[in-house]
């Protein structure tokens, strides 16, 4: 199942990046619709560079769908580390933390060649969140 998972994965990813390409702004785009507070903590943790912040958030929301169903365990490390880093040290709201990774999937979902793909961003999102939520618990 899972490597079956991943082969759908990295085939949407494939299709996505032909139809949107770079998908950076698009995502933060969507996350700033969600939290439109969220771009002033990019500017504040980031002064001098927010959109450089952003495309390295995207690369790594990216890096967990793409990796989720293939190494598990590597992304779970991956987001109890960091998940707890943003919401304690940098007062970063964990729903922000999930939120991109959500914002993420959902472009993602819009290029979809189907109900059934765009169900896949879905699944992965909410086991993202879920993930997430844990890590931060």
């Amino acid at each position: 199942m899972g490597d079956a998972r991943q082969e759908r994965v990295e085939a949407a990813l494939e299709h996505a990046a032909e139809r949107l390409g770079d998908v950076t702004p698009l995502v933060m785009a969507e996350f700033f619709r969600r939290f439109p507070a969220a771009e002033a903590s990019f500017a504040h943790h980031a002064p001098h560079d927010p959109a450089r912040l952003g495309a390295e958030m995207v690369d790594n929301a990216l890096y967990c769908l793409m990796t989720w169903c293939e190494r598990r365990s590597e992304v779970e490390i991956i987001l109890q580390t960091s998940a707890p880093h943003h919401v304690d040290t940098l007062h970063v709201p964990g729903e922000w933390y999930a939120g991109l990774l959500g914002a993420a999937a959902d472009v993602l979902a819009r290029a979809a060649r189907g109900d059934e793909e765009a169900a896949l961003w879905a699944e992965l999102s909410a086991e993202l969140s879920a993930a997430v939520a844990a890590s931060i618990a």
